[in-house]
């Protein structure tokens, strides 16, 4: 990934973080946590890694309905030439992260 493209994938977790907090009044994404946003290099797609404390499938939805709002939202608040597509994605290597905690706290109370 290109140095711009690591920034605007920077900026646009924050912006879209808070996006979420204040724009988006779906009660679905209310426990959505914006934790990676990946852009393509030529910055025309954008992959956004959210965790979800509860139901995830009703927050992915309420995510996909929501795509327009937040999109124009970032447009308004980053300049670029053309506002990167949405994709929203549950990320999944926190769980990843846990699962490896409790087999190795598991190991060391074998110990």
């Amino acid at each position: 990934m290109s140095m711009r493209s690591n920034r605007v994938a920077e900026q646009m977790k924050k912006e879209i973080a808070d996006i979420l907090k204040r724009k988006v009044k779906d009660p679905r994404v209310e426990f959505v946590t914006v934790t990676d946003v990946e852009v393509t290099g030529d910055l025309q797609q954008a992959t956004v890694y959210v965790t979800v404390l509860e139901n995830e499938q009703e927050a992915l939805k309420g995510l996909d309905k929501a795509k327009g709002i937040v999109r124009s939202e970032v447009g308004k608040r980053i300049r670029l030439r053309k506002t990167p597509e949405l994709a929203f994605q549950i990320d999944e290597s926190i769980a990843y992260g846990n699962h490896i905690d409790n087999l190795l706290r598991k190991l060391n109370q074998q110990d």
